[in-house]
Parts: C-alpha cells; structure tokens; sequence
C-alpha cells in the first residue's frame, strides 16, 4: 500500500483513534509558533486540518497541502473559511503548486515519509520569503531507532505506512544548505516525563 493510499483509508478513523503523536504534536506547532508573527502560511501535511484550524487564526491566508485527497476532504469539512486553501499535491516533486512566497512554511508529521530531505529544504527555501520560518514537527528519531512509525489498525490487521529515518544532523545539515538557520529546537515528551523517549521533535528555522 503507498502512503496515499495508506493515508486515504485512515483518513475515516484519522480523528478518533487514539494517538498520542498526533495530539503531541499539534501541541509541539502551537507552543513553536504562538509568539511568531505569520501573514501567508504554506501547510504541508495538513491531514485532517488539525493544525490548519489555529494556523488560519494567525494567518491571513493558508495554503493548506496534502498528499491525500481523502484527509483534505476531512480538513475542509472542519475548515470552513475562503482564508484556507486546500490543495493536492506530492511534495517530492517540483511544487508548482506554490505559486507565491510565504512567511511561514510547516511540516508536520511528513518528512518521516520523504526519504530525500535536501529537495525538500531546496523547495521550501525558494518559496518562504527572507527573513521567513519553517517549522517541522516530527516524530522524534529516537522513536523511530525503537522501530515506531506511523500506523494504523484496519479490518485486515494494523497497517503500517512506509517510513524513512533521519538523525537530528540531517534536518539541520539540509536546511544549511538552502539559507536557513535553526532557530530553536525542542523535544516533547509522553506526559512531559523526561526519563522517559521524546516522542516529537520540533525545530524552527528561518531564511536568511
């Protein structure tokens, strides 16, 4: 199954199920971005419009992707406003789909899934003005090296979506590369226990 299709039959239980990486990280975004000002926002993995709903708080405007068209149903359903703009669309090739520069661009629970970050990075950078962010919130590779990636149970037994790992050096090495500088960088942990694995990784860069 690829991760489309994988994302497209979760998209149904997306919201419901129990999953402790998506609620810590819609809380990892809030708690990075709450004191940036943002006008124009380009949102990859919206999903299910989790985020998306306090993004267009801030915002003026959201450009809200995903490469599910099933989660994108399910995020304009719960984002009813002409501020957001929801679009399809498979980042690892050339994003025509941004057709003008933001003031911030997130990432949230994506890279796992693309296994070359530097195009990633590449693209991103040409389209956030100077001076612009990038957030990326992911699950934290400490996880990932304990074999945890996204899944999800279905008829048929737990289907789980393909996953890449990247070390901690790897996103910042790749966002250098393109003009952008890590600005702060975070782990969340289950219940805040500290003795315990982070499960989310949150960075914040900016263009130079």
């Amino acid at each position: 199954m690829t991760t489309q299709q994988a994302y497209n039959e979760w998209a149904t239980q997306y919201d419901t199920n129990d999953n402790k990486t998506r609620d810590l990280e819609a809380a990892a975004l809030r708690n990075t971005l709450s004191a940036i000002s943002f006008n124009s926002c380009l949102e990859i993995g919206c999903g299910t419009g989790k985020n998306t709903v306090w993004l267009i708080e801030k915002a003026t405007s959201v450009t809200a992707v995903d490469l599910s068209e099933e989660m994108l149903a399910k995020a304009k359903e719960k984002v009813a406003t002409s501020k957001a703009t929801f679009i399809q669309a498979d980042i690892t090739k050339p994003w025509h789909f941004a057709n003008k520069t933001y003031d911030l661009i997130s990432f949230s629970l994506v890279l796992e899934h693309i296994e070359d970050l530097e195009f990633i990075f590449n693209e991103a950078a040409a389209v956030l003005h100077t001076g612009g962010y990038i957030y990326v919130g992911e699950l934290h590779p400490f996880k990932q090296y304990t074999g945890s990636k996204a899944r999800f149970d279905t008829a048929g037994g737990v289907q789980v979506v393909q996953c890449y790992n990247h070390h901690l050096s790897d996103f910042v090495q790749a966002a250098k590369k393109h003009g952008l500088q890590i600005l702060d960088m975070n782990e969340y942990f289950d219940e805040d226990d500290r003795t315990a694995l982070p499960r989310i990784l949150a960075m914040l860069f900016k263009k130079d």
